[in-house]
């Protein structure tokens, strides 16, 4: 039997987001404990919507610092607050040891994005505040099927270059599930002149119903085999994981394959997939060295 070749080298990172409760705690950190032997670049923590979440984010980057090996990122905002309130919570970080920021737009807790008058008008800005501060190393967002309010696909690529000619040194895509569809998006990004890494941010599809409701609201779209795969697992948990993680896993593989050297998964606070898929992609603890 023929031995298939190993993967190429691939470097990972993990998205969280903050708890709410005790029990969500620890759940996060039972995630975190079993991802970290992974040895990812990065991980980062969300942001909730108008900065409903600032305390909660900085309390789990701050303890992610200081409790692991891990190296965290801090997403922020311009969503409801002044500059002035911005760049504290950026000078807070800094003081904490925490040098690497997502900075994005935001969304309004009523979706409806408006501008705080005395704040960052949009993520550009604030890569741009960012920078003036302190040396950030800055990620910003990518949408390889343009931004839902974006009045065309060409105005969306060259914000993205402006945010990158603005000081951000990464880019992280809105989740997607067609890798043509990222491919496409890094052909039309290298013709614009980002010479940036562009990182596919992946969210394996645990359940299809809910993949296509969550890809109509955020406009990403869902090729045509994927409701084949998953049909008539509804009420089969079991096996729709089993599936979830071979999809996510061979879509991984044909992205490094495709030259892609870093993933950014949006774990949903959840090791199991993510792990697995790592695994499969040759992503493992390092084994204890023996005398």
């Amino acid at each position: 039997m023929p031995v298939a070749s190993p993967p190429p080298a691939v470097a990972v990172s993990f998205e969280f987001f903050p708890p709410k409760t005790e029990k969500m705690q620890e759940a996060l950190w039972d995630c975190i404990t079993r991802l970290a032997p992974l040895a990812p670049s990065f991980v980062s923590v969300t942001y909730g919507a108008g900065g409903s979440t600032r305390e909660r984010t900085h309390e789990t980057v701050t303890r992610i610092a200081h409790e692991t090996p891990l190296k965290p990122a801090a997403h922020l905002t311009c969503v409801g607050a002044t500059r002035a309130e911005v760049d504290a919570v950026a000078e807070r970080y800094w003081e904490a040891g925490i040098r690497h920021i997502v900075a994005l737009r935001g969304d309004s807790p009523d979706g409806v994005y408006q501008p705080h008058p005395g704040g960052y008008a949009y993520a550009v800005d604030l890569v741009q505040g960012l920078k003036r501060l302190a040396d950030f190393e800055i990620s910003v967002a990518a949408y390889p099927e343009t931004h839902p309010q974006a009045v065309s696909p060409e105005a969306d690529l060259d914000n993205l270059k402006r945010k990158i000619d603005a000081g951000a040194t990464r880019a992280i895509t809105q989740v997607f599930f067609d890798i043509e569809v990222f491919f496409r998006f890094r052909e039309r990004a290298a013709a614009a002149g980002i010479t940036v890494p562009i990182v596919p941010g992946i969210m394996p599809v645990i359940n299809f119903s809910q993949a296509r409701k969550f890809s109509e609201t955020c406009g990403a779209s869902l090729p045509s085999w994927m409701a084949d795969v998953f049909d008539g697992l509804d009420d089969d948990p079991d096996t729709r994981r089993l599936v979830a993680a071979t999809v996510a896993a061979e879509q991984c593989r044909a992205l490094v394959a495709g030259g892609i050297g870093d993933l950014h998964f949006y774990t949903l606070n959840r090791a199991d997939l993510t792990y697995a898929i790592c695994h499969i992609l040759g992503v493992r603890p390092k084994k204890a060295e023996t005398c």
